[in-house]
């Protein structure tokens, strides 16, 4: 199974922009008479899709595009934490946490333009393996090493 990640955004054109500037990702190509952006560069690829602010996504529920929370986010995995962060912060990026030091590695916290939250995570040697608590009997495919 693949699947494919989808991030709604007011302005498509800065979005492009800030994703490719910030995460080293690539515009493919532009579908559905250019209100959707295809970006690769990572294991899925990411969709911009251009919505307006205040049209409705679903029943009661009205796209906002301040900073929000969500309970679904993006979390990238660079190899240099350091320099991802000054990327994309140079691309306009809001860090709202410091780097911190976990078992598995390191994290930075940040929210894009749109309002959207994303986290820079640089694993140390075992990753997430060092905080597993016992191995699977049908393992996961291999974490991607990032790019």
């Amino acid at each position: 199974m693949h699947f494919l990640l989808n991030l709604d955004v007011p302005d498509l054109d800065a979005a492009i922009d800030f994703y490719t500037r910030a995460l080293d990702l690539r515009l493919a190509r532009r579908l559905f008479d250019g209100q959707v952006a295809e970006l690769l560069g990572g294991p899925a690829p990411l969709y911009l899709l251009r919505c307006e602010t205040g049209s409705e996504p679903c029943a009661g529920a009205r796209r906002d595009f301040r900073r929000h929370w969500t309970p679904l986010h993006l979390d990238f995995l660079v190899d240099d934490l350091e320099a991802a962060c000054a990327r994309a912060e140079a691309a306009g990026a809001r860090r709202e946490r410091g780097i911190s030091d976990e078992v598995w590695g390191r994290i930075a916290v940040y929210a894009d333009p749109f309002g959207h939250g994303f986290c820079l995570l640089q694993f140390n040697d075992r990753g997430y393996d060092s905080v597993a608590e016992e191995a699977l009997a049908c393992p996961l495919q291999e974490t991607p090493t990032p790019t």
